[in-house]
């Protein structure tokens, strides 16, 4: 007899296929603050002749470093709690067949007529 709790499969699915789409945008987002936030030096100027110049460029080189490295952690958090809950629905869908088969589901009975 159930103690009547369930697990909504499909909800876990749900789950997953989000948390991977969610992966894919910080895969993205990580691109872009790689390759597409690099300000050069010559944006200052063509000599840089003004102070803080250098003091500016630094600043943005130290906020992109913090900027890749959150996506990176983030990154890695949604990948493991992807994969976990990935895990955790296999072991739910194994359990749930076992179970079927315990009460006689897929039994090997003829199906189709009686001779």
């Amino acid at each position: 007899m159930s103690n009547g709790m369930r697990v909504d499969l499909s909800a876990l699915d749900e789950v997953i296929r989000k948390l991977w789409t969610l992966l894919d945008d910080m895969d993205k987002a990580g691109q872009t603050s790689r390759y597409n936030t690099e300000i050069p030096m010559d944006a200052f100027g063509n000599t840089c002749l003004f102070m803080e110049a250098g003091d500016l460029r630094s600043a943005h080189h130290n906020a992109k470093t913090d900027l890749e490295t959150a996506i990176k952690n983030l990154h890695g958090l949604i990948d493991k709690f992807g994969t976990s809950t990935s895990k955790v629905k296999d072991k739910y869908t194994e359990q749930e067949y076992a179970n079927k088969q315990q009460m006689g589901g897929d039994s090997g009975a003829p199906k189709g007529k009686w001779d």
